[in-house]
């Protein structure tokens, strides 16, 4: 569990956080392509550091679809992405590949590989076989290779043990990586939040490695997929086509599945934000034949009882729910039930309902507050699209109207009686459109915004520092992190 000298919660202490994903940092020094877990993330920890930030929010750090690139619809739900290895690091550190390992580094190598085999095994295997089947979903594999047939299994993998060795192998050195960067921060007082999509993508290890788990037909297609309704971000609706879970078959071992999901994120995060919270409570069911998902309906789900065993396994103070959208009472119900802070999206604050859940007088401690998020337009390009109305509004709430966007709503943000407030990295980089992460509902151009060399300064970090301060989010020295 997360927990301070005090043997407090993050939420115990008012604070402010920015979210950023691994591939969008700068590129290190005379290096091409996207961001990882070497020079730069380092440097980042240093840039929060210096401005009062204490919590570093991320996507999903998983292996990606390579023509999505979306962390919500990944390969695995349990492995570390490989593109985040920082290479130059890897091979300063003596862990070029398993052979040229020290004793103590080949002891503590086996060590997690045993730890982690209920699914690295089953990922090794999958990626193996899905290279040799040209990348083709499980589901168009051969039967006994689909099926998990254990001689054929044998069979087929036994000529490609280097390479099943060499997929471990790297799992190991991203968690490497990813450890010593998080106790990097953690001497800084910074926390690592992370997210858990609420369901995983069909062609993944993990529904090929648990078919008992999800409503699948005999060759292990989804029977209904999952989205949501029409809402803000899709005037149709969202189809994500993800299998819905078998929920009674879960409930039978107690949500073992779940309890080890929630485990490995809190092995890697001492926050997590569960995505697409509501679906614990129901979830929009689409059949497989509907254009859009505006054809679904909504099925009851398992409620109060996974919730029980996640909290029971993460930890009391150490999950969010991402309770965005179509919310109903039972779905505030539940979330208080287990005292889960929410969401509060100032970009959805400003309408002419003035009971907006949105809006600062409905925040409360326990929220986390955005101005926006991966999903929304960045506050410069949702500014410049604001009708006069929102216009008005917005600057009738701002502490000073005449501070210039996107800094008065991040002002406005950090005043909240939220104990947590986070700002995406583009809006304290005051950029526009063109840096938006994410447009929900659309399958190309996402995920590829990176932040450019020299972006996070030194009179950025004085600048937020103020800010961070001004609003008493300056968290206690002596904070630490761990579970």
């Amino acid at each position: 569990m997360v927990s301070t000298s005090s043997g407090t919660t993050p939420f115990d202490v008012r604070r402010a956080g920015v979210l950023l994903h691994p591939t969008s940092l700068p590129p290190s020094p005379g290096a091409s392509g996207r961001g990882t877990l070497g020079e730069q993330a380092y440097r980042f920890v240093d840039f929060m550091a210096a401005a009062g930030l204490t919590v570093w929010q991320v996507l999903p750090l998983v292996p990606v679809h390579e023509e999505e690139l979306s962390p919500y619809n990944a390969l695995s739900a349990m492995a570390g992405n490989p593109a985040l290895i920082d290479r130059a690091r890897q091979a300063e550190s003596g862990l070029a590949d398993a052979e040229a390992l020290t004793h103590t580094q080949r002891a503590a190598y086996d060590v997690w590989r045993n730890d982690h085999s209920s699914w690295l095994e089953a990922y090794a295997e999958y990626s193996v076989l899905r290279d040799l089947f040209d990348r083709r979903d499980w589901q168009e594999w051969e039967p006994g290779l689909r099926d998990r047939d254990p001689a054929r299994l044998e069979e087929v993998l036994r000529p490609h043990a280097a390479r099943l060795e060499e997929l471990r192998f790297e799992q190991w050195v991203f968690a490497s990586q990813w450890d010593d960067l998080r106790a990097y921060a953690a001497k800084a007082g910074i926390l690592f939040f992370g997210d858990l999509p609420i369901f995983v993508a069909s062609f993944s290890s993990d529904v090929w490695a648990n078919r008992e788990m999800f409503e699948l037909d005999p060759e292990g297609r989804p029977i209904t997929v999952t989205g949501v309704p029409p809402d803000y971000f899709a005037v149709d609706g969202q189809r994500w086509n993800n299998p819905h879970y078998a929920w009674d078959r879960m409930a039978a071992d107690d949500f073992a599945w779940w309890r080890a999901r929630i485990a490995r994120q809190r092995e890697l995060f001492d926050l997590v934000r569960i995505d697409h919270f509501r679906g614990f409570e129901a979830a929009w069911h689409v059949p497989l034949e509907a254009k859009t998902a505006r054809e679904g309906h909504w099925v009851p789900g398992p409620g109060s009882a996974v919730l029980r065993a996640l909290v029971e396994t993460a930890g009391e103070g150490t999950l969010v729910a991402e309770d965005l959208g179509v919310i109903t009472p039972e779905v505030t119900a539940l979330r208080d039930q287990f005292r889960l802070p929410g969401m509060k999206v100032l970009q959805f604050a400003y309408n002419d309902d003035t009971n907006n859940p949105y809006l600062p007088k409905f925040h409360g401690e326990l929220s986390v507050v955005y101005t926006g998020t991966h999903d929304n337009d960045t506050t410069m390009g949702w500014w410049a699209g604001a009708d006069a109305t929102t216009r008005k509004m917005v600057q009738g709430a701002v502490p000073d109207p005449a501070e210039p966007m996107p800094w008065a709503l991040i002002r406005l943000a950090l005043s909240s009686t939220a104990r947590l407030v986070v700002v995406p990295a583009q809006d304290l980089l005051e950029l526009g459109t063109e840096s938006r992460m994410n447009v929900p509902g659309v399958a190309d151009g996402n995920w590829s915004w990176q932040a450019a060399p020299g972006s996070f300064d030194h009179a950025l970090s004085r600048r937020v520092h103020e800010m961070v301060a001004t609003s008493d989010r300056l968290a206690a020295a002596g904070l630490r992190s761990g579970c």
